[in-house]
């Protein structure tokens, strides 16, 4: 166990990430905040985590001298997105506790792995099929169509995904995709997206935060809603209890993020795993006593787990960077003032130096007495920001 401000070998306990975007950078201020050091592996010198870190060792996340410094640094290291090379963290295990282990990130990594650990779990996904040769590709049966081809690797925010409704438009979707392998999921009729995030310690406990309702644009997350009855009870308990299975199989050490589709007729089906905080869980840094990212510190740190509590309804909105290229290609700052004039606004910007379209730059959320108030204030944000409507 590593105690916040305790000494270890003459240092104060430091705790490492791989990786530093928003994610890391939110790990840090609450690893900061408890009394670690911290230190951050990004190649990028403007990182959002490692311009606030006490140390940012700015290297590739293969490099070996640069692992070395991470593993001479800290005494444990996690990872702040599932795209950080498994081989690096299977370096870094041999010899500091490393959590999540290079097996599950592995597993999150490829969609084919992903699928199978589904299977196993006995949790339910969309019908789908492996396309790895033009054999596989003349093989798909008719009932995957309409469907969406995924890359098996590299895949996030919409990027390495393809609509697809006949076997031409799969022909083409797979040359485009330059003939990676893929799945192919069947499209099926959705009245809702989920996620769970549970947080387990190496000791087997598991806690979790409460099911999170999102809603999607153009293939990134734009809002979520957090509050007593966003989803019906039964419903809720399935997704947290196919959360917890998946993450119990995989013997998970860390905060997990499991997200769903609810189907027309309520059915539950699982979409993907990232082994690490998620964006839809950023609503936990003001809605509840415990954040996400203080979750993922006592995991690391080996703490005890105690289950969270959500203490007002919520919403969150996706701040991307189209909201400072609103006039154009030169960036306008957006009205903050006004924004933060509401009751109840609470916003975290990232500290990226640019503005892109698509790009998450931060988030808002929004906490309230009543979910009506949350939801009024909310939509009010939106049309100040020329957001789309709630």
């Amino acid at each position: 166990m590593l105690l916040p401000g305790s000494l270890q070998a003459g240092q104060l306990a430091t705790l490492g990430v791989m990786g530093g975007g928003q994610l890391g950078r939110m790990f840090v201020q609450a690893a900061q905040a408890m009394g670690y050091f911290t230190a951050v592996l990004d190649p990028d010198p403007a990182s959002p985590a490692g311009l606030i870190s006490h140390y940012h060792i700015q290297t590739d996340y293969l490099d070996q001298s640069g692992l070395a410094q991470l593993t001479q640094r800290c005494a444990a290291i996690t990872t702040e997105f599932e795209n950080v090379p498994a081989g690096a963290l299977q370096t870094l295990g041999a010899h500091r506790l490393v959590a999540p282990g290079a097996d599950a990130v592995r597993i999150a990594q490829d969609r084919v792995s992903e699928k199978a650990h589904f299977v196993r779990c006995g949790v339910a996904c969309a019908p789908y099929a492996v396309i790895d040769s033009a054999g596989a590709l003349a093989a798909v049966e008719a009932a995957l169509l309409p469907g969406i081809l995924k890359t098996a690797r590299m895949g996030y925010d919409g990027k390495g995904q393809i609509r697809v409704a006949t076997r031409a438009e799969l022909q083409l979707a797979w040359d485009e995709l330059s003939q990676v392998t893929c799945v192919l999921e069947k499209m099926l009729p959705l009245k809702a997206e989920c996620s769970v995030i549970v947080a387990r310690g190496r000791d087997g406990v598991m806690v979790n935060l409460p099911v999170q309702r999102n809603q999607h644009r153009d293939g990134i997350l734009a809002v979520t809603e957090v509050f007593d009855g966003v989803l019906p009870a039964a419903l809720a308990a399935q997704a947290v209890d196919a959360t917890r299975a998946i993450a119990e199989e995989l013997q998970y050490v860390g905060v997990l993020c499991v997200e769903f589709f609810v189907l027309d007729d309520d059915a539950l089906v699982v979409n993907e795993i990232a082994p690490r905080p998620h964006n839809s869980g950023h609503y936990s840094l003001h809605a509840c006593d415990q954040s996400q990212f203080d979750l993922q510190v006592r995991t690391l740190a080996g703490l005890p787990l105690n289950q969270p509590r959500q203490h007002s309804p919520a919403i969150m909105l996706n701040l991307l960077g189209d909201l400072w290229l609103k006039r154009g290609s030169e960036p306008v700052t957006p009205p903050w003032d006004a924004v933060l004039a509401l009751p109840g606004t609470h916003l975290n910007l990232y500290g990226k130096l640019l503005a892109s379209r698509g790009r998450k730059m931060g988030h808002l959320t929004v906490t309230g007495a009543t979910l009506e108030q949350v939801r009024a204030t909310a939509a009010q944000a939106a049309r100040l920001l020329g957001m789309a409507p709630l």
